[in-house]
């Protein structure tokens, strides 16, 4: 039987279908979301340290609120120092 037979046959199963398809949605977008943040590495061999590309002026949490991101003074003093 096809689905939307189904779903034509039996009303009370459009709404469940509904909740599933946009629960469905939201996780892919989700994902797909959490792969384009910096923190997720999924090729080590092009960039083993990703974490050295991160803007410190550019939140990274998914929701922010009343946060002034500013750089640390003595990392900053390490890293000219090391390069």
């Amino acid at each position: 039987m096809n689905v939307l037979e189904l779903m034509m046959k039996r009303k009370e199963l459009i709404p469940l279908m509904a909740f599933v398809s946009v629960a469905g949605f939201g996780a892919i977008s989700m994902g797909l979301y959490s792969l384009s943040k910096s923190d997720v590495i999924i090729n080590k061999r092009k960039n083993p340290e990703p974490w050295e590309n991160v803007n410190p002026n550019k939140p990274q949490k998914l929701i922010t609120i009343n946060q002034k991101w500013r750089p640390v003074e003595e990392l900053q003093k390490v890293r000219k120092l090391t390069k």
